[in-house]
């Protein structure tokens, strides 16, 4: 089954043709079933969102078409075709492009929605089980025809896509919907899954041939497609894709993760290749506890995107607020630069972002009025993060007998100390007592998503007690969060080039075997894909190259199932800068706290770019909450420790506030790393 379909897990872009080509686009978002108890939310914020980025790009509106069951929908654009997203809807249209789009157009095709299984019905799927989408009037497994009835189908989005493409029409497939819905336990979480298991469907469960938590069959096969397409997919197959929300009250939306994220990119990539963007928007996708990684491929994914993004990093200033906010990453009580252009110029003063919804915020410039002539604002300083974030603790069995008293007294002791916050509304984790211990799953309340063992859990080590466990646990979840906020805030808004980050990571992989309480040396050097897994032993080579104009000073940390964050490199105090156009190698083996669980871990990459003559900055002190205590007073190791110890302890800065205390040049990369179970 060709085409864009191992999708709904999945999300595809493309990139223009020649100036005078037409870019035309349709926008699918279903959020009210007519005939399934399976609404959402955030698609018809997703299609206005989509469609404001694209005209942002040069896209013109009559060349849009929004099929959407929230047409009035905040910001939805004017000028739009506007319908309703039903399946003989959404054929015409599709049917309208291809009438339309001559050789050298671009396409694009955009789902906000549910996906699901079906029994395959062309015998063109080895997992027994065509992809399909859900539109509005979906109305679930029809026994008669054994088909669900008015479901898109795979193979009817790959028919369509392979007219396009053969005749020289370049093809964008955007579906921010996910199948890959079974095997999961879960408790109500903040987000929305955008998937309809089989069952709820009424799909008869011998009619698939798909085990729970199998990865199901790949539904591109690119080889059949010819000319020029580039897919950049939601999340890996064996993940979900989710929405959520955005601000609170009246003035709350909701999106999904994968559009936020890559609307968000695209906007700040005024000279970028898909590639590029692919990587800004899984960079922005794994700021946050929610697991949910993108991935890509197609021939144009090293081409430039069309059209032109943001030109500047400054945001208008109309009658006292900032006309952007939370859809443009920015958070509570960060400050902003105020000047008087769109870009160059001196700063006239600064100002506090506060009242943020989606789209403004409120700035206060303190006890000084703002500027008459302050017309443009840009960030300087992230906020400092706020505690960890918890939703109130859940049993996954009410009727397992445990007694988790323990767990719920740690998790009281830490709230009341401040490192953790217990509020329901938007959790960074969510408590899970399961099994007589404490689990702490991710924003979507999934348990063991990747497998058993996979959410971290309070593990009681020789000389602890459920208690102390669990503050253990508790407490690094607290500090890394705080750090990777920190970090994330500093490299946000810096744009994209054709250049590419400061600091390009490459990993090769040298298979290792465990021989009794000890590992062999690794094996032959093998290429690592995002999407890999590793096994206890396996040893992990990072080649970092320096990219950039200036020299580049490199941390490196490896985040552990526990959290606990280890730093790698450098060693023994041991000079971690790396000058223009060189590169430095660092080497981990892997090991596995428990060899017999799956895990989900992370490499952190932290580059920053020294002022001239300012001393080297090494960031292993923030590794863990002892060492972090000991740095000293801010200051110390240059603007890049300054500017982080006041994020981490704001209240005790020795800084006044002025314009001394600058955003240091940091670009942090996040690898995931994910431990699979040794075989036996």
């Amino acid at each position: 089954m060709p085409l864009f379909l191992s999708l709904f897990c999945s999300f595809g872009l493309m990139a223009s043709g020649p100036a005078t080509a037409d870019i035309r686009a349709l926008l699918v978002g279903v959020g009210d079933y007519e005939y399934l108890d399976a609404d959402l939310t955030g698609p018809g914020f997703d299609v206005a969102l989509m469609a404001n980025t694209l005209i942002a790009r040069g896209v013109a509106p009559a060349a849009i078409t929004a099929l959407t069951t929230q047409p009035d929908a905040p910001d939805m654009p004017l000028g739009l075709t506007m319908g309703l997203p039903r399946k003989a809807d959404i054929m015409g249209a599709m049917d309208r492009l291809t009438a339309s789009a001559q050789p050298g157009d671009t396409v694009l095709f955009y789902f906000s929605g549910h996906g699901s299984q079906a029994p395959d019905t062309s015998g063109d799927e080895q997992g027994g089980a065509d992809e399909i989408l859900l539109p509005m009037d979906a109305a679930g497994w029809k026994g008669a025809v054994a088909a669900v009835e008015n479901a898109l189908l795979d193979d009817e989005l790959n028919t369509w896509a392979m007219g396009l493409t053969a005749r020289g029409v370049k093809l964008i497939g955007v579906i921010d919907a996910c199948h890959s819905g079974t095997g999961f336990r879960a408790v109500p979480g903040i987000g929305k899954a955008r998937v309809l298991p089989p069952e709820m469907l009424g799909i008869p469960d011998d009619t698939l041939n798909v085990a729970p938590n199998e990865a199901p069959n790949s539904g591109i096969q690119s080889d059949d497609l010819t000319g020029d397409f580039a897919f950049l997919y939601s999340s890996q197959p064996d993940q979900r894709s989710f929405e959520y929300p955005l601000g609170l009250g009246a003035d709350q939306r909701w999106h999904g993760a994968f559009t936020l994220a890559l609307t968000q990119a695209l906007t700040d990539a005024p000279q970028a290749s898909w590639r590029q963007v692919l990587a800004a928007t899984r960079d922005r996708m794994t700021q946050g506890t929610a697991r949910q990684e993108p991935d890509g491929e197609g021939p144009m994914l090293d081409q430039p995107v069309f059209g032109a993004g943001a030109s500047t990093h400054r945001f208008p200033v109309k009658d006292g607020k900032l006309q952007a906010g939370l859809l443009q990453g920015l958070t509570e009580g960060s400050t902003v630069a105020l000047y008087a252009a769109p870009d160059q110029g001196d700063a006239l003063a600064e100002a506090r972002l506060i009242d943020l919804t989606a789209v403004n915020a409120t700035l206060d410039p303190g006890a000084a009025p703002l500027p008459d002539a302050a017309h443009w604002a840009e960030l300087a300083a992230p906020a400092a993060p706020a505690p960890l974030r918890l939703a109130p603790a859940l049993r996954m069995n009410p009727d397992d007998g445990q007694n988790y008293s323990q767990y719920d007294a740690a998790i009281a002791t830490l709230t009341a100390e401040g490192i953790v916050s217990t509020q329901a509304d938007t959790p960074d984790l969510i408590p899970l007592l399961t099994g007589g211990t404490l689990a702490l799953a991710g924003p979507d309340g999934v348990l063991d998503p990747f497998g058993p063992g996979s959410t971290p859990r309070a593990v009681r080590r020789a000389d602890e007690d459920a208690t102390a466990a669990a503050l253990r646990l508790l407490e690094n979840a607290a500090h890394a969060s705080r750090i990777r906020a920190v970090l994330a805030g500093l490299g946000a808004g810096r744009g994209l080039s054709l250049g590419g980050p400061a600091i390009t990571m490459t990993i090769a992989r040298k298979p290792g075997a465990q021989v009794g309480n000890d590992c062999a040396r690794g094996g032959k050097s093998l290429p690592f894909s995002p999407d890999s897994s590793v096994t206890a032993c396996d040893e992990l080579w990072l080649t970092l190259a320096n990219t950039s104009g200036r020299v580049q000073d490199v941390t490196v940390f490896y985040l552990a199932q526990d959290f606990t964050l280890t730093p790698l490199w450098p060693l023994h105090n041991l000079s971690n800068r790396i000058a223009l156009g060189e590169s430095a190698r660092v080497g981990l083996r892997i090991e596995a706290l428990d060899p017999t669980a799956f895990a989900a871990e992370e490499i952190w990459v932290v580059a920053l770019s020294p002022e001239v003559d300012e001393p080297r900055a090494d960031l292993s002190a923030l590794a863990t909450p002892e060492k972090l205590r000991a740095t000293g007073q801010p200051g110390s190791g240059g603007q890049a420790l300054a500017m982080i110890a006041h994020l981490m302890a704001p209240d005790e800065a020795s800084q006044t506030r002025g314009f001394s205390l600058r955003r240091p040049a940091l670009t942090l990369l996040r690898q995931p790393i994910m431990l699979h179970p040794s075989s036996p």
